[in-house]
């Protein structure tokens, strides 16, 4: 297809130019005996088109690729059959972590000595998080997809005090992305600077007043060099999402979590899918001074490897 007959598209948030589609179309054509798997690497491996931890861009190469083929430019190859496990999201057993009887700790903040904050990286810590999130968090344990950080609370005996998740942000909230102030492309494109505090248990047998707020604030202090050794980049704002029946957000309101909104309760548009969820609370808290800047930033980007 002639270049002239080509126009610039928007995927993803970035742009693909015509010269870039006509590059595309030429691969696609003339190696069309590569899976559709490799086919998709190898065309973000053309475009330096990257995730913020380094890796392919390829759910969003893919869609592009689909675009295309939908609009004639090719014929994409047939997806081969996975040789690969599913991984299915199985609940975690919590039948051992429900019969054990804990010890109280039922006391002022000051008698808590030394609250620690370990990031969790063994299987065996993992699977232990995991259970007590299930069998004591109001949501349940649901794993999370992408980039994500877990963590314990501990007392300098070693006692578990609180589970902490954070993970990737939610896609599209309208009361953030106004007060953020980025157009969608640029949400597109600078997401994964955003992550969401989307699991926080203070266990049932710890009683301490102000020790959630202690423990935001421990976090916060950390997180930003937490994540990048994790994952190879520094994120530039935390969010979360409070259910009004169950909470007041006081914990996040005392750690300088800025409370920005509500959202709307419709959840995530899908073709062909509506489903609704109760509004909820919107708090957020910057990691940088300049995240508004950043994050609108026209070429923001994390680990590059090559």
């Amino acid at each position: 297809m002639s270049n002239a007959h080509l126009v610039n598209i928007e995927q993803c948030g970035r742009e693909i130019t015509a010269q870039e589609i006509e590059e595309i179309t030429e691969t696609v054509t003339t190696f069309s005996n590569l899976s559709l798997r490799v086919l998709t690497e190898t065309i973000c491996e053309h475009l330096a088109w990257f995730t913020a931890t380094g890796n392919y861009k390829k759910d969003a190469c893919l869609k592009l690729l689909q675009k295309l083929d939908a609009k004639g430019f090719f014929r994409l190859p047939a997806k081969r059959p996975s040789s690969r496990i599913s991984r299915c999201d199985l609940r975690p057993d919590t039948t051992v972590i429900a019969a054990q009887k804990y010890q109280e700790i039922k006391c002022d903040l000051q008698e808590v000595r030394s609250v620690t904050i370990e990031p969790i990286t063994d299987k065996a810590k993992t699977r232990l998080w995991n259970q007590y999130v299930e069998c004591y968090h109001y949501l349940g344990y649901k794993r999370p997809i992408g980039c994500s950080i877990k963590y314990f609370a501990k007392t300098s005996n070693d006692e578990i005090l609180a589970c902490v998740l954070f993970a990737g942000a939610a896609k599209s909230i309208t009361a953030r992305d106004k007060w953020i102030g980025w157009s969608s492309n640029q949400r597109l494109r600078n997401l994964p600077w955003v992550i969401n505090n989307t699991r926080f248990l203070i266990m049932p047998w710890v009683e301490v007043p102000c020790l959630a707020s202690h423990i935001l604030g421990k976090i916060n202090r950390r997180i930003s060099t937490d994540w990048y050794k994790r994952w190879g980049y520094s994120p530039h704002l935390m969010e979360t999402f409070v259910d009004p029946q169950k909470y007041k957000g006081t914990c996040y309101k005392a750690s300088n979590w800025h409370s920005i909104g509500r959202t709307t309760g419709r959840g995530l548009t899908r073709k062909g899918k509506t489903y609704t969820t109760s509004p909820k609370l919107i708090f957020a808290r910057p990691l940088i001074k300049d995240f508004r800047k950043q994050l609108c930033h026209e070429y923001l980007v994390g680990r590059i490897e090559i």
